[in-house]
């Protein structure tokens, strides 16, 4: 096996950070995206182009927007798909359809392995996020060297399936902590406090999560650049709300998040950064004044300059 020949399928946020981590490390990545477009920077940093990463890779990262998008890509460059390959699939994915994707792998000699990665592209390009696996261990193992040198810490889950569910948990409390952000902030400036100085205690009292230091600032600032979008973490929360409905299991909390997520989809901020939840408050804080009357003529909603 080439160690240092490793593929990429999908150059969005976090393909493109990952590559980066990759290039920066010293592998030779051969990368593959939709649109070829997206690869010319990466390959004026010194990444390959492929028609087919698996024609020309033993092993292949992929990271695309859902299992279906995995299984369709796929699908399409199976023909390349050989005994002896791992496949790393970095998407935050369906826990069943990932497990039952890894069982026809394997059926053709193939290795796969569910590695959702939690953290930001931003987080990631700095060093500082953390890998989920689950599948087989031997492959896992076989891959130390790929994780050491794009995350900060790997985390074996188990067998197949194991890091997609486990990343979706991880995904639920992140969400909730980052819509609680919001709101508090929001709750802040309603009754008088600055939200700069709001954040300030927060950060420094036991409510402080590591969300209000990735995400805090923005929020204050309406800064909402893109490092992790926000309709893709309603995907994601969908995926959770649908595996607890398998399971027979509520989460009261979660489905409130949700019509958060869809407000602010709603209102223009899906292709945003996450931290643009806060705008579903703003929103709702317009309604609210625009019904009562009673806004001061300077006041505004917070979630970011007007």
């Amino acid at each position: 096996m080439d160690t240092k020949n490793v593929g990429m399928i999908g150059l969005g946020l976090m393909g493109t950070a990952l590559t980066e981590r990759l290039l920066d490390a010293g592998y030779t990545v051969w990368v593959h995206n939709r649109t070829r477009e997206k690869a010319e920077p990466l390959v004026a940093r010194g990444a390959r182009w492929a028609e087919n990463p698996l024609a020309v890779c033993e092993r292949v990262l992929i990271s695309l927007y859902t299992t279906d998008t995995v299984e369709e890509v796929l699908d399409r460059l199976s023909d390349q798909l050989r005994p002896g390959q791992i496949l790393i699939d970095t998407t935050t994915g369906e826990p069943e359809q990932t497990a039952g994707l890894a069982a026809r792998l394997a059926a053709r000699g193939v290795q796969y392995l569910d590695a959702p990665i939690s953290g930001s592209s931003e987080q990631t390009r700095r060093g500082e996020a953390t890998a989920i696996v689950g599948g087989p261990h031997n492959a896992f193992e076989a891959c130390r060297d790929l994780f050491d040198s794009c995350v900060q810490r790997t985390i074996y889950a188990g067998p197949s399936g194991s890091g997609a569910k486990m990343k979706l948990v991880s995904n639920l409390v992140l969400g909730l902590n980052r819509a609680a952000l919001a709101e508090g902030l929001v709750f802040a400036q309603s009754i008088g406090i600055d939200p700069q100085a709001a954040l300030e205690v927060l950060v420094n009292s036991m409510a402080h999560s590591r969300i209000m230091d990735t995400k805090g600032r923005k929020m204050i600032e309406g800064d909402f650049r893109t490092q992790a979008r926000l309709s893709q973490h309603l995907k994601d929360i969908r995926l959770i709300l649908a595996a607890a409905a398998s399971a027979g299991q509520d989460l009261p909390l979660t489905e409130a998040h949700r019509q958060l997520l869809e407000a602010a989809e709603t209102a223009g901020f899906g292709d945003a950064d996450n931290s643009a939840v806060i705008r579903a408050y703003a929103r709702s804080a317009d309604e609210t004044q625009t019904r009562s009357h009673s806004a001061s003529p300077t006041s505004r909603p917070y979630g970011g300059p007007s």
